[in-house]
């Protein structure tokens, strides 16, 4: 069976370390083409990384049949755009999260790759990372019982960082940081703990000169019946990351974002193990998307997982809603 040849779209800090490695090297498929917005910046990454093709518009790399599949690594604002040309020239496509800065374009891309017939995918990789596949199989094994709770805090200090900037644009990401962040966590916690049904309560401020909201907090419940509590501060004094899932007969503790050990408190004692992640960490997400191209193995992240993921950020967002309005099981 070839191998899916990749087309990637953005060339920043995310396509440099975390996915355009992956992307080049996972089995099954071969990164082949780029562009960017800026020609010259393509050209520039397809010189040092040793692809083939830098396509001077994103337009070109999407028609050329020289690509078999397209990956998405702009602003979110350009999702909604670029995704729905990938519909129209009948190519599978995954895009970086979040899908969408406004939930009626996410809602419009799932639909477009309906009709086109084709899989949409979305770069939340923690759903494939091994650490979290062990906490996924800690909660099925059964022993610690049934999970009733989860919380998460997430600190951070202000940003002053220029790979930070667009994420502190309301334009590009009205949400701000928690926009860009937090969906990682609720993301996880859905494919963890099954979706959430409501989000009960939410607030967010932001400083006197903020333009996006830098303190968000707010309570959810899963349709299992977990109870969700989050709290993330983008202004904090000191970094921190730490997700307890409280069960029946124990409890599981970890990070979202750090690579801080797995705690498992259970009869009086707590175990720890380490699990590092991969280098680049978006290996295995791109192996199971050649996985699901070639073979139609189900892959963890696809359009619809993310619509849920966008439906809850959306109602912590804007405010807690009576039920939150889910896309049918099933792929895409």
């Amino acid at each position: 069976m070839t191998d899916i040849r990749w087309g990637m779209i953005g060339v920043g800090a995310v396509a440099e370390h975390k996915s355009g490695p992956a992307f080049a090297h996972a089995v099954g498929g071969r990164l082949v083409a780029v562009a960017a917005r800026r020609p010259e910046a393509a050209a520039d990454f397809a010189d040092r990384h040793g692809i083939g093709v830098a396509y001077a518009t994103p337009r070109a790399l999407i028609e050329s049949a020289e690509v078999d599949a397209v990956y998405i690594a702009t602003p979110p604002s350009s999702h909604a755009s670029l995704g729905n040309l990938v519909a129209r020239a009948g190519k599978p496509c995954c895009i970086e999260k979040p899908m969408s800065v406004r939930l009626h374009e996410a809602e419009s891309l799932v639909r477009a790759f309906e009709q086109a017939g084709q899989p949409l995918f979305v770069s939340y990789y923690r759903r494939s990372l091994p650490r979290f596949a062990h906490v996924r199989d800690l909660l099925r094994e059964g022993r610690l019982g049934p999970p009733t709770s989860v919380e998460w805090r997430l600190a951070r200090p202000a940003s002053a960082t220029t790979d930070d900037a667009w994420r502190l644009d309301p334009r590009e990401a009205p949400g701000g940081l928690f926009e860009d962040l937090a969906c990682h966590g609720l993301d996880l916690f859905d494919d963890l703990l099954g979706a959430i049904a409501r989000v009960e309560e939410a607030h967010c401020s932001s400083r006197p000169a903020g333009k996006v909201p830098d303190r968000v907090d707010a309570r959810w419940r899963h349709g299992s019946g977990v109870v969700g509590r989050g709290t993330w501060d983008f202004a904090a004094r000191e970094r921190r990351d730490f997700v307890r899932i409280a069960c029946a007969h124990g409890s599981i503790a970890f990070s979202v974002f750090d690579e801080q050990p797995i705690e498992v408190a259970s009869g009086g004692t707590c175990d720890s193990v380490f699990i590092a992640n991969p280098v680049p960490i978006q290996l295995p997400h791109v192996a199971n998307l050649n996985l699901a191209l070639r073979e139609g193995v189900p892959h963890p992240s696809t359009g619809k997982t993310a619509l849920r993921t966008a439906i809850v950020s959306e109602a912590i967002l804007h405010g807690p809603r009576a039920g939150l309005r889910h896309p049918p099981a099933g792929g895409g």
